[in-house]
């Protein structure tokens, strides 16, 4: 059995920013990072199932956006490297959210650098990825979804001020990147997505987004079921008027069946996943309690 467990972590963990190397979330000792094991951020980024279920659900919702979506289309080589834009999101969210803070500090540094280099045209308006109000949608989407999978998958029980504290953790990386009129709370945020709806579009692009999402490539044969099933909890997870506006609705069967799948593989991932960022934070943190540290 463990060589089950530790192959099953092995794959996992290839998805992840972890794979990438380059940052010792074990060091230094005792650093608690941005927020630390007491926050909700911590809960809420720490089980790999739904954040990959929400990853999916915010990247086909940021998508709606035509300026986030042009500086997507125009500036990344997600269409060819899929898996690569997925581990170079993992990390930035898991270094952020478990790294030290001097990592941490490094890797938002780095995004505002790269954001300043994606600029284009679109619609006939210009953008900007550094734009504040551009960084606000794409955070919200991004946000919002990862609650939505921690609450469906992990912790239904989570109380709304949790829920709220998690929103304002949260916007203090959005706001370090740039944002600006960051919603905090849960009632803010369901206002602002229902504010954005005007603004967002469906067309050629953003189904081609949706189409190659579909069609991405699993890690290995056996994870192609698993894959695909994610994939329907991320549409699942999108708001319904989202799921209509991409024409994704997957029907009342369907999400039956995907959210009892989805919650039995979530159970199986938990117990072979030792040795995450989460795992490897909390090393660092308890260093600091050791006699002679």
């Amino acid at each position: 059995m463990e060589i089950i467990r530790a192959a099953i972590e092995k794959q996992v963990l290839s998805l992840t920013g972890l794979a990438l190397g380059g940052v010792d979330f074990e060091n230094p000792p005792g650093d608690p990072g941005l927020f630390g094991p007491q926050s909700v951020i911590w809960q809420v980024h720490g089980d790999f199932t739904s954040m990959l279920c929400g990853g999916v659900s915010a990247l086909l919702l940021q998508m709606l956006h035509p300026l986030a979506l042009a500086g997507v289309w125009d500036h990344s080589n997600f269409r060819e490297d899929m898996l690569g834009r997925l581990r170079r999101t993992s990390q930035f969210i898991s270094v952020t959210t478990y790294g030290s803070t001097a990592d941490a500090q490094r890797l938002i540094d780095k995004v505002k650098a790269i954001h300043l280099r994606v600029t284009g045209v679109a619609h006939g308006q210009p953008y900007a990825a550094s734009d504040p109000q551009l960084l606000t949608w794409v955070h919200v989407a991004e946000s919002s979804r990862f609650l939505a999978a921690h609450l469906r998958y992990r912790n239904p029980n989570l109380s709304l001020p949790q829920q709220d504290q998690y929103y304002r953790e949260a916007a203090r990386v959005a706001e370090a990147l740039g944002a600006r009129d960051v919603p905090t709370s849960c009632a803010a945020v369901a206002d602002y997505l229902q504010q954005m709806r005007s603004q967002l579009i469906c067309d050629e692009r953003t189904l081609e987004v949706a189409r190659i999402l579909l069609a991405a490539p699993a890690p290995s044969r056996l994870a192609r079921p698993v894959g695909a099933m994610v994939i329907q909890a991320g549409i699942d997870l999108l708001p319904d008027w989202a799921q209509q506006q991409l024409g994704l609705d997957p029907g009342t069967v369907k999400r039956r069946g995907v959210r009892i799948g989805v919650a039995g593989i979530g159970k199986v991932l938990r117990a072979s996943v030792r040795n995450g960022s989460y795992h490897r934070a909390m090393r660092r943190i308890n260093k600091s309690t050791k006699p002679g540290i």
